[in-house]
């Protein structure tokens, strides 16, 4: 789908002027296409540069356009679900700079955030969140008398999420003004699942005239757009929905990608991508080596091939764990994608437990946030054998503040029954992958290390109970989990230089302690824990519970409980004791 654009004058609109959307409220349809063919060129030159959200962006610039032209932000209030999709929004808030100038490519971020703008209504970067939002604003400002649009505008990929739907039946009910933007571009980061998509094909196809149509019998007002990057059809919606005292729902048929034919037809690696060459889509400056997500992809297939009972789960984050397009079709009937629903493949995978399958969820650390009762009260209460393999923990994951991930050993290792481990090598992840497909004794989680893959040459002890000595050493022992362990060595090179001796140890287990293993340090003078998470709740803290009883100092090191936003990984370290150097100084002076 394409619909181009016919201009009948030379215009020329400088776009460093555009400080507002009042900016554009005088604009001709003429110059407002334009306008977006401007934002568009500007967006993909940047993207291609920088790296980001590329298909969700260039599939709403005409909406966004329209949405501002139309609406009158920020006395209308307009909630962007994910809001991936907000950078030409923020184009026409006063932030063009940071999109047409490389020197400013970093001030802003790649979500919505009220530190930046007045436009910005809320931090976020989850999904199925806006109409449960927008209801709570538009209850408020019913409750004050105000008139003012309250707007959600939320992708087809995140409606399917339990949130948005229980949203979805609760909006009406409030009988007044709320307006759901239905973007749909029909692709999730991959592909959709689920019934929900057939039946927006169904309105499609019929135009928005099918007489099967659950916005409707939701209490909605419906409105279909076929052509969702034309201007003229957009904006003749979006006034048609303005100031209606009910809950109106705008369907816009979109193309996710738009504009940039290697993302239109590359539509699942456009999602999100690093810089590229813009003509041939090839990633710039990519590494080739060997990654844990490899070992992954290829122990897990190796898995479905020799276990017909083994599943793979996965809430619409295939690629996040390497599963391509190719990999999904040899998987078959032994994957299966719920959707961006954490919730509901949480507990699937508690049924597919019970009833006798072997479920491996693959996750990302800061999506499993969304499903914590879900663990906790279908998966641990119960004890079953369900395993979940979590992505982008720790400090090396993503790094804005909606998406960090390194909570994740607070929130799950403290959670009974739950078994919680931390591999440290190549080798004991894969061996611990090859545990979770032949799980039957409780809810287990692997913690896929950060940074580059470290291999081992030494045998693997499969007790993952059980604490594993890495180099001997007397007085003093630091324990260090996962990607961190090649740090502790280092700092007790560095150590031993100066006088200390430290003992390295690889913990492998961060939901119990070794108290064989920490009986045998009750003598040392000191222990020192590093991890990679918040330090509250960790797994160091259990270990200084336990050495209490002896009496032997005990230092906690991990990150600050705190939220942060766009850190760099080296000054990350810094901030929280975590280098060689500042480990080794600790091992040292104590």
């Amino acid at each position: 789908m394409r619909y181009n654009n016919v201009y009948f004058c030379i215009m020329e609109i400088d776009l460093s002027k555009i400080k507002s959307p009042a900016d554009i409220k005088g604009f001709n349809l003429d110059q407002l296409n334009l306008l977006s063919e401007e934002l568009r060129a500007v967006l993909i030159r940047k993207l291609a540069a920088h790296g980001g959200h590329v298909g969700p962006n260039l599939g709403v610039v005409e909406a966004t356009v329209a949405l501002h032209y139309v609406f009158d932000a920020p006395k209308d209030k307009i909630v962007f679900d994910v809001s991936h999709q907000s950078y030409v929004h923020k184009m026409l808030t006063g932030r063009i700079e940071a999109f047409i100038s490389p020197e400013d490519y970093d001030k802003v971020t790649g979500y919505t955030s009220p530190s930046e703008s007045e436009y910005d209504l809320f931090e976020v970067g989850h999904t199925s969140t806006s109409i449960s939002l927008a209801t709570g604003l538009a209850k408020a400002r019913d409750l004050q008398g105000g008139k003012e649009n309250v707007i959600a505008f939320i992708g087809d990929a995140s409606l399917g999420g339990g949130m948005a739907l229980e949203a979805l039946n609760y909006a009406p009910e409030l009988k007044s003004n709320i307006i759901v933007i239905l973007n749909d571009n029909q692709m999730s980061i991959a592909e959709n699942h689920g019934e929900l998509y057939t039946h927006l094909k169904e309105l499609r196809d019929s135009n928005g005239a099918s007489s099967n149509n659950i916005f409707k019998a939701l209490g909605y007002e419906y409105i279909y757009v076929k052509e969702g990057n034309d201007l003229r059809s957009l904006i003749k919606a979006f006034r048609e929905a303005k100031d209606q005292k009910r809950a109106v729902l705008v369907h816009i048929n979109t193309m996710k990608g738009e504009g940039l034919p290697v993302a239109e037809t590359n539509k699942e690696t456009f999602h999100f991508s690093a810089p590229f060459d813009a003509k041939t889509g090839a990633l710039l400056n990519m590494d080739s080596s060997e990654t844990y997500v490899d070992v992954f992809v290829k122990t897990i297939l190796d898995g479905i091939r020799k276990d017909p009972k083994l599943v793979l789960l996965t809430a619409g984050t295939p690629g996040a764990f390497g599963f391509s397009p190719a990999h999904r079709a040899e998987a078959g009937k032994q994957m299966v994608d719920v959707g961006i629903a954490e919730q509901d493949a949480v507990t699937m995978s508690a049924g597919l437990a019970k009833g006798g399958a072997h479920p491996v969820m693959g996750v990302v650390s800061t999506f499993l946030q969304r499903a914590y009762d879900q663990l906790s009260h279908d998966v641990a209460i119960n004890n079953l054998p369900a395993s979940f393999v979590v992505f982008y923990g720790g400090m090396f994951g993503m790094n804005d503040v909606t998406h960090l991930g390194f909570f994740d050993i607070a929130m799950i290792s403290n959670i009974p029954n739950i078994t919680m481990l931390a591999p440290a090598s190549a080798e004991e992840y894969k061996a611990m992958l090859e545990l979770a497909m032949d799980n039957s004794e409780g809810p287990l989680v692997v913690r896929t290390p950060g940074g580059a893959l470290v291999s081992q040459k030494e045998p693997v002890n499969k007790d993952f109970t059980k604490y594993v000595k890495i180099e001997d050493g007397s007085d003093v022992a630091i324990i260090a989990e996962g990607a961190f362990l090649p740090f502790a060595r280092k700092a007790a090179a560095l150590a031993r230089e100066k006088g200390v001796n430290p003992m390295v140890v690889n913990p492998r287990i961060l939901s119990n302690v070794d108290e064989e293993f920490l009986d045998g340090l009750k003598d040392f003078r000191m222990i020192v824990t590093v991890e990679d998470g918040i330090i509250d709740g960790g797994f160091g803290q259990k270990v200084s519970t336990y050495m209490n009883r002896y009496g032997v100092k005990t230092i906690n090191l991990g990150i600050k409980k705190e939220f942060v936003d766009r850190y760099d990984v080296k000054d990350f370290f810094k901030a929280n004791s975590l280098t060689p150097e500042q480990i080794a100084e600790i091992l040292v002076k104590g």
